[in-house]
């Protein structure tokens, strides 16, 4: 192994370290503004087959790190044994590093193709990627650069117009700014080789998060948005910390339902609205009359609206039985208000990819896999707070909010669709205990912050074992429970209709670094057709 390769793998590796330490639990935010310069310098005088194994190899770390988690959810609940669970997470971090792979190799494509200008566009290459990987084989666009920013209140309000691809896209940014700079500051990093000062990529990269920041500082105080009409919804979230292991054990079914009517009972009298986790009944709602009873004896009790989450059993044409993954609004007097069925299933949780033909073996390797199907769409349902003035005896508007179910809530634009289809507030329910005590869930939650930013609206989240809380229109995050602990919390949020831009064109700015990235690869196509040299006549 060669000196300089040696070095290049120390510096991938480095970069590899960092990015998920940028991430929850270890939260170092301010570490992906630096992750990636590491691995910039490592690319330094590399082929672009070099510099797609050095990417490979750096982003593989990355994800390995970032997505420990998945042994726990598959060898713990899934029964998968250790091994195999450690082999299908490498793999999933293998798939996940190619994007870094890819990266990598664009980027000294693009640095042989322009030089010196070419690294402009390399945060459109990694913000193409990221939109690729939110859409491929089903979507994983779990761990995306900008959701280390979660914390930043401020740098992040551009998610409004841009999504969290805008943000992804002012880190790499400053990462390769950063990377040339110091280049250039110290020679022996480029083999002492002669290079010009990148002013013009530094300048680029100070401005653009000097104005994302003063944009932020606007927006986050709420002025822009003073004249849009507003409600005050009192909502309850159930963290019921049911174990996993018991979840649907008819023995304890008992034991759970007298869990949740205690915890309604605290928070409920003083609500518009109570919030169960997803799947949070131990039975099939619609089909065990006795329990629906119970709960609807419970929400007559507390007279509040119960948003619970609970499988939906239906029938193919031929008689099968399936599950929808649902959440069901009762109202205190009995009444189904509405219903959500899940829309973006989990790919070897709720179902298996391609069952019938390549991977029907893990239908007998994986426990607790159910036979689900999609829902089909994003269906918002319809509130009517309390009383609000016991004097003048006048009732709140009807308001409209969406339910995005666990997974669904990694999806920036199936999210954005519940606000363009009127809601008015959002809430998500999931049930993290797959995760363990790993970093996931605060992975996780950290995600439902920026769909907050993107959409201006108010979340309410209830989880099974944590994180349950509640985040304002702008991210902040007002109140956050501790994990594998029984809670009860309350608080009023906001339900308007600020209609961002992001809510309106969705990812207009991903897929703009997406067209600027194909042009780019049409012209060195063509470039390099030119440059082949004419064929010598025989």
């Amino acid at each position: 192994m060669t000196h300089s390769l040696a070095r290049s793998l120390v510096l991938a590796g480095a970069s590899g370290l960092f990015l998920p330490l940028s991430f929850p639990k270890s939260d170092l935010g301010l570490l992906a503004w630096i992750a990636l310069v590491p691995l910039h310098w490592a690319l330094d005088g590399k082929s672009k087959s070099q510099a797609f194994w050095i990417g490979w190899l750096s982003g593989t770390i990355a994800f390995t790190g970032m997505m420990s988690w998945v042994v726990t959810a598959m060898n713990t609940y899934g029964k998968v044994p250790l091994v195999v669970s450690y082999g299908l997470m490498l793999l999933l971090t293998a798939y996940l590093g190619l994007y870094v792979g890819l990266y990598s190799a664009g980027t000294v494509w693009f640095q042989a193709l322009i030089p010196r200008y070419g690294l402009f566009a390399v945060p459109c290459l990694w913000v193409t990627l990221e939109l690729i990987r939110t859409y491929a084989l089903s979507g994983m666009p779990w761990g995306l650069l900008g959701y280390s920013q979660y914390r930043q209140i401020e740098m992040i309000q551009i998610a409004d117009h841009m999504g969290v691809y805008g943000v992804s896209f002012l880190i790499v940014l400053v990462n390769v700014a950063l990377a040339e700079l110091i280049s250039w500051l110290m020679p022996l990093l480029r083999g002492f080789r002669p290079a010009k000062l990148p002013w013009e990529l530094v300048t680029m990269a100070a401005m653009l998060v000097t104005l994302s920041w003063e944009y932020g500082l606007g927006v986050s105080s709420g002025a822009p948005f003073s004249d849009i009409p507003r409600s005050s919804i009192n909502v309850g979230v159930v963290q019921p910390n049911v174990d996993q292991a018991v979840k649907w054990d008819n023995a304890y079914r008992e034991e759970t339902l007298a869990r949740f009517d205690r915890l309604t009972e605290r928070i409920g009298r003083a609500t518009d609205l109570v919030i169960w986790p997803e799947a949070a009944t131990p039975f099939v709602f619609e089909r065990e009359p006795v329990y629906q009873l119970q709960l609807i004896a419970l929400a007559d009790r507390v007279q509040t609206p119960i948003l619970f989450g609970s499988p939906a059993l239906r029938f193919y044409p031929d008689r099968r039985p399936y599950l929808m993954n649902s959440a069901y609004l009762l109202s205190p007097d009995g009444q189904l208000l509405g219903r959500y069925d899940k829309q973006h299933l989990v790919p070897f949780g709720e179902y298996i990819p391609l069952k019938s033909s390549l991977l029907s073996f893990l239908d007998k390797l994986v426990e607790g896999i159910g036979d689900f199907e999609a829902g089909p769409g994003s269906t918002t349902l319809t509130l009517t707070p309390k009383l609000q003035s016991a004097t003048t005896g006048t009732t709140s508007r009807s308001v409209k909010f969406g339910v995005a179910i666990c997974y669904e809530v990694i999806f920036p634009n199936l999210v954005r669709q519940f606000t363009a289809n009127g809601a008015e507030f959002m809430v998500t329910v999931t049930n993290d205990a797959w995760f363990g005590p790993s970093g996931a869930a605060s992975q996780h939650f950290s995600m439902v912050v920026f769909r907050s930013v993107e959409n201006h609206v108010a979340f309410a989240r209830s989880a099974n074992t944590g994180i349950s809380g509640f985040i304002d229109p702008f991210g902040r995050i007002v109140e956050a429970t501790p994990i594998f602990t029984e809670q009860a919390v309350k608080a009023t949020i906001q339900a308007w209709r600020p209609d961002t831009f992001y809510s309106r064109h969705g990812d207009v700015f991903a897929y703009g670094c997406a067209i600027i990235c194909a042009l780019l690869f049409l012209f060195g196509m063509f470039r390099t057709k030119e440059s082949e040299p004419d064929a010598v006549p025989i």
